[in-house]
């Protein structure tokens, strides 16, 4: 755990203690990983209400193409992404990844149109080094402006919607993925109906002189509570979604990890603009011939939760097949639940395997994800 008093604040950082949130160090920040209703709670209300995050933490950077032309800056981002971002358009949101030239993924990222520039969205624990290989390669065309300004939060759950219509009525008109500027308590906030839990929901960039009245503002309905990273991160493995750094690193490929629809066709062999991304021949082969291995859901038997591990084939064998990458307990489906990876001919659903927990090899099967039914807003 990093040491408080060299962690870095983010504008609601005074509230979240106030609202008695449990800080710690995470991605050199002081962030709450829960606060008194505790992480169960919060991960069910969240499931059946709404749950409210501060991900201020996150890295939030502009791509301002020279030239004018939104086009230009997509297909300048696209040097660095496998992913189509010239056919985005205009209020639209695309998940993609900054890949590496052996094919391995440097982070995942938010992308959207803005219109007349890209808005990025990258994880805390790389941004420094996202904002600088952007700097390096795309200097050219874009300037790379990082946003140092500004809050993010987001809402989370079923009763996103209602909550954030009291106060811009116009994001019920939203869907997933959609993205625009609303004005919120008279301030200019850019707000996408995307998120990080399985859930309906939004995230919203609002300047830090307002976060704190902007999170006030929400919390004042009941159906609204603060929720910390510990919930955060069972909602997220519930819904099957990576962890950067767990889940997903240099070490692994789009089609390993199991992200081959975030590599649209036309960057794909036989597309229009196809490769053109650092490790595209690895990448490319991979989606021609596969993966050696393959991510996959983890299905424990028994209630204790396995936070990771080597996967072995039976009881007695010393030779690992896998290894879990993330794990814990899914207070939704009332049972231990896990990702990983496994060999690509182990990966079909059904597959039993075993897990070492603290020397004693526990049964596991290989699960199709995510493990709970996604609630976005199509």
């Amino acid at each position: 755990m990093d040491d408080t008093l060299t962690l870095k604040k983010t504008p609601l950082t005074a509230l979240n203690i106030e609202l008695g949130g449990k800080m710690v160090g995470f991605a050199g920040y002081e962030m709450p990983v829960q606060f008194p209703e505790g992480v169960m709670k919060e991960h069910l209300h969240t499931r059946a209400k709404a749950g409210l995050f501060d991900v201020s933490h996150m890295g939030q950077v502009i791509l301002r193409p020279k030239s004018g032309k939104v086009e230009e800056a997509a297909l300048a981002l696209e040097r660095l992404v496998p992913v189509d971002i010239l056919g985005l358009k205009p209020g639209r949101q695309r998940y993609a990844l900054f890949t590496d030239a052996q094919g391995g993924i440097l982070d995942d990222l938010m992308v959207a149109n803005r219109g007349d520039h890209l808005f990025v969205v990258v994880n805390a624990a790389c941004k420094e080094q996202d904002v600088a290989h952007m700097r390096a390669n795309l200097s050219d065309l874009c300037d790379v402006i990082e946003l140092t300004d500004r809050a993010l939060v987001a809402l989370q759950g079923p009763a996103a919607e209602s909550a954030l219509v009291a106060l811009a009525p116009e994001v019920a008109a939203m869907a997933f993925m959609d993205v625009r500027s609303v004005s919120i308590l008279g301030v200019d906030c850019i707000v996408s109906r995307s998120g990080y839990s399985g859930e309906d929901g939004y995230e919203v960039s609002v300047p830090e002189a307002e976060a704190v009245e902007f999170v006030r503002s929400l919390l004042a309905n009941p159906d609204v509570h603060p929720i910390g990273l510990g919930a955060r991160d069972s909602l997220r493995l519930e819904a099957g979604l990576c962890l950067y750094g767990n889940d997903i690193d240099t070490g692994t490929t789009p089609v390993a990890a199991a992200l081959e629809w975030a590599v649209q066709k036309v960057r794909r062999t036989g597309g229009a603009r196809a490769g053109g991304f650092p490790g595209a021949e690895v990448i490319l082969h991979e989606f021609e011939k596969g993966a050696s291995r393959r991510r996959v859901g983890i299905a424990p038997q028994g209630r204790a939760p396995i936070r990771g591990g080597d996967l072995y084939l039976d009881q007695t064998s010393t030779a690992p097949v896998g290894r879990i990458t993330s794990g814990g307990f899914g207070p939704t489906v009332n049972a231990p639940v896990a990702m990983g990876y496994v060999a690509a001919s182990l990966s079909e659903t059904g597959t039993r395997l075993f897990v070492d927990l603290r020397g004693k090899r526990v049964p596991v099967t290989v699960s199709t994800l995510p493990f709970i039914t996604p609630g976005y807003k199509r």
